[in-house]
This record gives structure tokens, sequence and C-alpha cells, in this order.
């Protein structure tokens, strides 16, 4: 099975790309779905945040407080490690499992910091999303009700335009409406078809 991973900075309109994927049938195995998931109450990585970060990383009813740990982590490269270290490798091991689940031509693997991590999952190609990055800054300003300051931070502390536009085998401009958005979908949707029958055919 061809193997995409999925990639962008934040407020790079990941979310919305994988849904046109999803729409056309593509399984999607989603890092940050995964990542919600292992930090839910009773979870051995919430666990773990509370006992690397303190009690006040909880809410009253015992979930995670996300703005909190946010601030906490954006604010020390130090402690964005340590929760780096604790994540990362309990998510790459539920997206290998969820992986090796799926029986279809190609699948996507969603991963927000697939260039940035220690330990990327092995995919064939990386499809990085792209806009501008006032637009990513605007974006998670309206989306996530932070400050200027507090989305420049997130933003300044993921890798650079630049270095992903350079690393990347498929790009997605994003920063163009809806109708142009779909219309990339659907025509790198066929190239995958394409490139995942060509294996299948060579292997």
């Amino acid at each position: 099975m061809l193997k995409i991973g999925l990639t962008g900075g934040i407020g790079s309109g990941k979310t919305t790309v994988c849904r046109l994927f999803a729409e056309l049938g593509v399984p999607i195995v989603d890092a940050d779905l995964i990542a919600r998931q292992l930090v839910e109450p009773g979870q051995p990585a919430l666990l773990k945040i509370v006992e690397t970060f303190g009690q006040d990383m909880l809410n009253a009813d015992g979930s995670l407080h996300r703005a909190k740990l946010r601030d906490v982590v954006f604010a020390d490269q130090d402690k964005k490690r340590r929760l780096d270290d604790i994540m990362h490798p309990l998510v790459y091991r539920q997206i290998a499992a969820d992986v090796a689940a799926v029986q279809a031509a190609y699948c996507l693997i969603a991963v927000p910091l697939l260039f940035e991590s220690k330990n990327p999952y092995a995919v064939d190609r990386v499809l990085l999303i792209d806009c501008p990055v006032e637009t990513q800054i605007e974006r998670v300003i309206g989306r996530d009700k932070l400050s200027r300051q507090q989305a420049q931070a997130i933003v300044d502390s993921q890798m650079s335009r630049p270095e992903r536009l350079a690393r990347a085998d498929d790009v997605i401009d994003n920063g163009a409406g809806p109708e142009q958005l779909a219309e990339q979908v659907k025509s790198l949707h066929n190239s995958y078809i394409l490139l995942a029958t060509a294996r299948t055919q060579t292997a």
C-alpha cells in the first residue's frame, strides 16, 4: 500500500484537505486524533504528563487542560521536548497499528510535525499543505482564540515554510479558494491511484 504523509504548519488547512480526501474514499490515519485519544482520562500518556508537569495540567473533571499545557510547553523549549518524548513514541506506535489495519490502494497519514519529529513514521511520499505565514497566523487566531503573539510563537517553533517546501514531494496550495483546493485534491488523488497501481504491477 502506498503511504502518503500529509503535513503542514499550524493553520495551513490540513484538516480541510484530509476531509476532501476522505470524501473520495481515502483512508486517513490522523496523528492529532490519536494524540487526543492518548491523553484521555486514565490513559498512561495523561498520567505521565501530570507526573512531569504537575496536577494543574488537569481540569476539574480530570481531563487534560490543553490550553494550559500549550502555554507551558511553547514558553519553554526544554518542556516542549519533554512533552514530545512522552507523546511521539506512543503516537507513532498507534499510527503503525492503524496503518497495518488499512486495506486500500493508498492511505494518508496526517502528521503535523512529520519533518520535525525525531522518529518520523516511514512514508513513501510527503504531501505538504502550504499557505502564506500570515494566513496561518490569522487562521490560528480565529480558530484557537489566541493572541497574535501566541500564534506567532507557535509558527516560529515549527520548521520554516521554505524548509518544508524544499523537503516535500507534493504541495497543495491552500492559500486560494475552496474550488481550487478541491481541484488540487482530486488531481493528486488520481496521481496517487496511478502510483499505487504501478507499484502493485511491479511488485
